[in-house]
This record gives C-alpha cells, sequence and structure tokens, in this order.
C-alpha cells in the first residue's frame, strides 16, 4: 500500500530579503510576508542589499530591477552562486529577457501592473510549492546533452530533484531505480523512438508508477498529438520551447500528481477504516428501497445466511415475529423521511429459527441533492446480554414476592464470577480488602500476607512503569472505568500477566467506596508471542549470516553491526521499539548479496568497472527481496538494505541521496558496517589497525558519514570497542 506523506511547511524557517526603494511598496510586501509567518529583511538600495547578504542566510530575494544606486541585474550576477532564489519586480515586459533571465536562476516575475497586490499576495504560496518541489523527481529524456542542461538548470532552480537519460535503455533502469513524478520525453531518441518506448513500457511508467509524461519534440504532427493524448500523455510542447511555459506547465502536473497522490491515499485510509468496521462489527448495506445490497462476513456469520441468499433481499428476511412493528415504522421514518440516523435494540431470527439481539445504528447516505442513496447498517452482538436480561426478569417474575430467592440467585451470579475470574478489591484509601481463591493460587501469596496491605505491595514487573500505574489510579479516582494490561512478579519469582478491568464501586453521592479488579491471566500468550518474536529475529539474523557467508565473512560480523547500530541509535535518541527494530534489521544490510557472483564478492584485488557495477547491484536486489513484507522488521531491512551505502555528500549509491534525506537507519548502518569491515580481514584486505580505521571516519565526516553519528561514534568509542571484543572472530 502506498504511504501517505503529506508536505509540512514552516515559513517561520526562511528568511525573505525584499529589496524595493519605494517606502509604501516595501512596506505592503513587508506586511504580506510577516502576517505569512516569514523572517522579513528590508533594503532600499543595492549597497543595503549587499550588507543584509553578507551577514544573514537568506533564502528568497524580492527583487526590484531599477533602485537608485543601480539596477537589479548587477546583483543577480553578483549571485549567480548564491542558493538564495530570486523573484523580480518589474514594469518590462521583454519576453526574450524574460527567457534569459530564467536559465541564469531567476524562479519568476511579477509585473508591475493594475493586479500587482494581488500577484505579491500569492508569492507565499510560490515559496511553498517551490519548498515542495523538493521531494519532486523529474526524468529528462533527451539525446541532446545541451537540451538535459539547459533543462536541468531550469528545474534545479525550482527545486526539482533532476535525472537524467540520453536513451530508453538508461530511461527503464532510472525508472526501476528511482520514484519518478514527471518524464520529460524527447521523441528523436539516441537509437530508439521515444514515443515506441512509451507505447512498449506504458504499462510500468503510465498505469503501475502513474509517471506523468510530458512529450517535448521539434516534429509534431497532428497523429502524434492525437495518438499520444490516447495513450496517456499529459501534454506535448514542440521545440525551441518557451521556458515560462514549460515551467508553468510542469508545476500544474506535479501539483496535480500530488492532488492524485492525497485523493488515493485517502481512498486508502477509507477503505482501511472500512475494513476495521468490517472486521469489528456486523455490517450490511441496502439501496433506497431497503433491498441488501452488502452484508460483511459478521453479519452471515450471526444470521446463519449465505451471501448469496441475503443480496437482493429485503432486510426482513432476518425480522423476528417477536419484534413489534412499531419500531420499524419508527425507525423508517428517522430515516427515511428524517434521514437522520437511528439507534434502538433490535431483536432478529437467524435461519435456523433461533433469536438473535443487535444494538443497531442505522445512517442515509446522501448525494449532493439530499436524496437517499442508500443505508448502511452497524450492529453490535449483544444476544448474551439480552438473555441474561431475558432470564433475570423471568427469575424476577416467578420470585418477585421472594427476596430471598432473588438473593440466592444474585449469590449464584457472583460466584460465577468468582469461579471465572482472579479478583482484587482495594478500599478508598488503595488498601487491599479482599482477594478470592483464584488470585490466591495463582500469586502464592496467603490471605494474612495480602489483606490490609497497600496495593503497590504487589511488585510490579520490570517492563511496568511506576508512572503508568500511578496513571491508573489516577483515572479510577475520577469514577472511570480502566481497562489495559498489568504484569506483576509473584511469590515464585515468575512474572505473570493480566488483562485487567477495574471499577470503582460509586454510591448514591458519588463518593468511591471501593475499586475491584477483575482479571485474565495472558501470561501464556504473552510468552508466545514473546517466542513467536525471538523466532522471527532469529530466522532474519541467520538470514543477514547468509549474505555475508556468500562474501567469506564471519557470522559475528553481522553481530557486531547489529550491536554497533543498536547502540549508535540509542545515542541518536531513538527510542526503545526503534533500537530494538533497527538492531534486528541492520544484519540483513547485505542480503542483496546473494544475487551477486561468487567470483566477485571473492575476488582477491580491486574489481573492474563491470564488476563494480555489478556488486553496486545488491543494495537494489537486498531491498527488493524486502520491501513487499508487512512485517514491520522487515521493512526496516529493506531501507537499510537500500540506504546503508549513501553518502552524506551524495555520492553514495543506489540512488545519491544526500544528508537527511538518508534514512536514519541507513546513516547509522553505514558507520557500524564500515567500522566493522575496516577492521576485519577480508578476501581483498587485510584488517586495518585502529588508528588507520578512526583517521578515515573523522576524515569522512560530513562527506561519507553524519557528521552528528560520527561525533556520538567518538564519544564513545570505549562502548564501541566492548562490543569488538566481544564478539571477536
Amino acid at each position: 500500500m502506498k504511504r501517505c506523506d503529506y508536505f509540512e511547511f514552516k515559513s517561520k524557517n526562511f528568511n525573505i530579503l525584499i529589496v524595493e526603494d519605494s517606502s509604501s511598496m516595501i512596506k505592503i510586501i513587508n506586511n504580506i510576508f510577516s502576517s505569512s509567518g516569514f523572517n522579513t529583511f528590508l533594503a532600499p538600495t543595492l549597497k543595503e542589499t549587499r550588507e543584509i547578504m553578507n551577514s544573514n542566510k537568506i533564502d528568497y530575494i524580492i527583487l526590484d530591477i531599477n533602485l537608485p544606486d543601480g539596477n537589479g541585474y548587477e546583483l543577480i550576477k553578483e549571485l549567480s552562486s548564491s542558493k538564495a532564489k530570486i523573484i523580480v519586480l518589474t514594469s518590462q515586459t521583454d519576453s526574450q529577457l524574460r527567457e534569459v533571465s530564467y536559465q541564469k536562476g531567476i524562479i519568476d516575475f511579477i509585473n508591475k501592473d493594475k493586479n500587482f497586490i494581488y500577484k505579491i499576495s500569492e508569492i507565499p504560496n510560490l515559496i511553498k510549492q517551490l519548498e515542495r518541489n523538493k521531494s519532486k523527481t523529474i526524468l529528462i529524456v533527451d539525446d541532446s546533452f545541451v537540451v538535459r542542461e539547459q533543462l536541468k538548470d531550469i528545474f534545479s532552480n525550482r527545486n526539482y530533484n533532476t535525472l537524467e537519460a540520453k536513451n530508453a535503455k538508461e530511461a527503464l533502469e532510472i525508472i526501476h531505480l528511482n520514484k519518478i513524478d514527471l518524464m520529460l520525453l524527447d521523441l528523436e531518441l539516441e537509437e530508439s523512438n521515444g514515443y515506441d518506448f512509451l507505447i512498449k513500457n506504458r504499462a510500468l511508467i503510465l498505469d503501475k508508477l502513474n509517471i506523468k509524461v510530458m512529450i517535448i519534440s521539434g516534429n509534431i504532427s497532428s497523429n502524434l498529438i492525437r495518438d499520444s493524448f490516447r495513450l496517456g500523455v499529459k501534454e506535448i510542447i514542440r521545440k525551441p520551447y518557451a521556458i515560462e511555459e514549460l515551467i508553468l506547465k510542469t508545476d500544474i502536473f506535479i501539483g496535480d500528481k500530488d492532488m492524485e497522490d492525497e485523493v488515493t491515499c485517502k481512498t486508502q485510509l477509507l477503505n482501511q477504516y472500512k475494513n476495521t468496521v468490517d472486521r469489528s462489527f456486523i455490517v450490511s448495506k441496502a439501496d433506497a428501497n431497503g433491498i441488501i445490497t452488502y452484508v460483511n462476513e459478521a453479519f452471515c456469520e450471526i444470521s446463519g445466511y449465505e451471501e448469496h441468499e441475503l443480496i437482493g433481499r429485503a432486510h426482513n428476511i432476518v425480522r423476528h415475529p417477536d419484534m413489534d412493528s412499531s419500531v420499524f415504522k419508527e425507525m423508517w421514518h428517522t430515516i427515511k423521511d428524517l434521514k437522520s440516523s437511528w439507534k434502538g435494540i433490535i431483536k432478529n431470527r437467524k435461519k435456523d429459527g433461533t433469536a438473535y439481539w443487535v444494538k443497531t445504528i442505522i445512517n442515509p447516505i446522501l448525494d449532493g441533492h439530499n436524496n437517499v442513496m442508500e443505508y448502511i447498517g452497524i450492529r453490535t452482538d449483544i444476544t448474551d446480554m439480552e438473555e441474561t436480561k431475558e432470564e433475570l426478569k423471568a427469575q424476577y417474575d416467578i420470585s418477585q414476592n421472594n427476596f430471598q430467592e432473588v438473593m440466592h440467585l444474585s449469590k449464584l451470579y457472583e460466584n460465577a464470577i468468582e469461579q471465572t475470574n482472579i479478583i482484587l478489591r482495594a478500599d478508598k484509601n488503595r488498601v487491599i480488602n479482599y482477594a478470592n481463591d483464584q488470585f490466591y493460587k495463582i500469586s502464592g501469596l496467603t490471605k494474612k500476607e495480602l489483606v490490609s496491605k497497600p496495593y503497590n505491595y504487589l511488585k510490579r514487573a520490570n517492563n511496568m512503569e511506576e508512572s503508568y500505574i500511578e496513571n491508573m489510579w489516577n483515572y479510577i479516582a475520577k469514577g472511570n472505568i480502566w481497562k489495559g494490561q498489568i504484569s506483576n512478579t509473584f511469590k515464585n519469582g515468575k512474572i505473570y500477566h493480566f488483562l485487567a478491568t477495574i471499577v470503582p464501586i460509586i454510591n448514591t453521592h458519588g463518593d468511591i467506596l471501593e475499586y475491584i479488579s477483575i482479571r485474565k491471566d495472558i501470561t501464556d500468550i504473552i510468552e508466545l508471542h514473546k517466542e513467536i518474536e525471538e523466532t522471527q529475529r532469529e530466522i532474519i539474523y541467520k538470514m543477514g549470516e547468509i549474505g555475508e557467508s556468500r562474501s567469506n565473512e564471519t557470522g559475528n560480523h553481522v553481530k557486531r553491526v547489529a550491536e554497533y547500530s543498536r547502540l549508535l541509535a540509542i545515542l541518536y535518541g531513538l527510542d526503545e521499539k526503534e533500537s530494538e527494530i533497527l538492531f534486528t534489521a541492520s544484519p540483513m544490510h547485505d542480503i542483496g548479496k546473494v544475487g551477486v557472483p561468487d567470483s566477485i564478492l571473492n575476488k582477491p584485488g580491486k574489481l573492474d568497472e563491470n564488476e563494480w557495477k555489478i556488486m553496486r547491484k545488491h543494495s537494489v536486489i537486498g531491498y527488493n527481496i524486502l520491501k513487499n513484507s508487512k512485517r514491520e522488521i522487515l521493512k526496516a531491512a529493506a531501507i537499510v538494505a537500500m540506504t546503508h551505502h549513501e553518502k552524506w555528500d551524495g555520492n553514495g549509491y543506489p540512488r545519491n541521496l544526500k544528508g537527511e534525506d538518508i534514512h536514519i537507519y541507513g546513516r547509522i548502518t553505514a558507520i557500524a558496517d564500515v567500522f566493522d569491515a575496516l577492521g576485519s580481514d577480508r578476501c581483498y584486505k587485510k584488517a586495518w589497525e585502529d588508528e588507520a580505521i578512526f583517521k578515515f571516519l573523522e576524515d569522512e565526516k560530513g562527506k561519507h558519514f553524519d557528521p552528528k553519528l560520527i561525533d556520538l561514534f567518538f564519544e564513545n568509542i570505549d562502548k564501541f570497542k566492548e562490543i569488538r571484543n566481544r564478539y571477536k572472530d
């Protein structure tokens, strides 16, 4: 399932320099940006602009071309190497000048016309879009080096990630290894035809990956336009193209894809909600006439009917004759006439004639004209409760003149609860005043040892924080019923796990008299779960060893990498759960080596260019092996496999990710793997001395490795050495 990631923009993180000599205009522009949360700097002259630029990190410049002490284009030339993005304010309409300016790094022009203020007010949205562009990738497929470089400059200036291919083969390789949002496709490619390439790979490019395609060509016919649009191409632009038009259409396509992705994600979420409801409740749908159109598995199970026996039938197929018809009249009036939700308890009849009760909510689904399209019914099985109520009523009717009989029945019910549950009671001061035989049996405690002791006399297990118990008491002290897991260490030293419901007993004045805890022993279930987790970890560990063993590396290598990774994750600030996930997943960093020939893996010496190209593929191979797993650990292992050879400065592989764009799992595992590899004998090298290893790591800080992680490594070097000594080869 596609992950739903939504762009979060924080204007306070951006510095805006407004260069305008008009005092009234600079005030208006400043108000627009300040009210949007940006940090603003004001400069009426080129001189003041230069002073501000020298003293501050500026992200965006709003630049008036005509200034008292010079022309704004002078500043543009000076800032050609700066990372600041420039938006020009001008009265000029020279299209040729604008084309040239776009190529020199200007991202937009704002004409000083009657709509000037409105255009200025839209610049914050433009900046937001430019920042969103950093997560988008455009693939340029053109056999002209000049065209590729020009397009790269244009799109890079607008913060897009750009990849390039000079032919269909290169394009396909890039598509397989990267997430592409938009492809600019030239039709006349080296050794191939762009249109044929698109037809051949339509299923992958347009259907599966949903890559938007824009054709750019100097040879465009009406037939090509017709066939391309039918194929799924979104736009065709004729060479030579207008840069401003190209930028505008690209931004529109990217924006459209964002909306499509958001709709897809929201649809996926809705389906998850539906599945959750289907798994938790008894669900049916009926059309506007009350004819059943959908039932879930729970509906079939409780009614005894097969799905095909219910679809197309009226809901009265399960109506019980005991139900008063006035209930259904009132229900239909509510959902059909008033078009409101109806709630109630309904007695139904199964296929075999037996009765069942459901607590029901029926919602009418309306179209845009407020007409009922269908009805959705969500039900909860309350048969046990209703049968108990009926039984109690029957007993009461029989024994209404015999209070003692009623008390006797009540005692029987109490005894039944006592026999099937673990009961503990405490007074309002948290002092234990009662425990049933089941509690004494499982705890090993006696009545003398337990009664009159404070509740905290029961030793909590190490995995239970004191704050957890205190929060529980604070919750029930307010009159709430608490449900949750409690773990205790009892007399025999064994840890027992319980699902507990704690009910405050309240008198008619609202005062708490005591607390009753009803527990279910789930120790066996918890221990089984732990055993399953350990088994999963062992299997994953062995899989990691397989990858390492192919290159004649010891199993201790993956053990050390796992331990290094967990330690570094904890030092970095990842929580215990995430650190453990990385500990378990990191041994699989080189699982992709199963797809690399032995002749390359075990070559004693330097690999040639082709061999190295094959070796680098192990990251992608490992990712593809693991990526489709639904298990959290294997998902993490896929990330590690793909990213542990990426470098902080962007010169790694397979995706040339940079800085924090590299997942923290990959950044951590990279240091762990390299530290251990350098200190170990391999077929192609001898182990390095510590001094050489530490010098290499320090030299590669900010290049190969995350600087913060390297600092943490050296601050805790003794801990890493201890791990290395513990797991010597």
